[in-house]
């Protein structure tokens, strides 16, 4: 599979930024999974993924 999983999503506009993404993508790492936050500018949210098969690897 080529492409990305979205784990979570969380508002730009939210008071605390992306701290709430960083700390669950954080949790994520801890168990295993190669997460990480990016912006999606076309509905201002922060997007906890995974790049690829990685969620499938980890998970199965």
């Amino acid at each position: 599979m080529n492409g990305r999983t979205v784990l979570e999503r969380f508002p730009a506009g939210g008071p605390r930024g992306s701290w709430p993404a960083e700390e669950f993508a954080h949790a994520r790492r801890l168990e295993g999974l190669p997460a990480e936050v990016v912006m999606d500018l076309a509905s201002d949210t922060f997007l906890v993924i995974v790049r690829g098969g990685a969620a499938a690897d980890v998970t199965a």
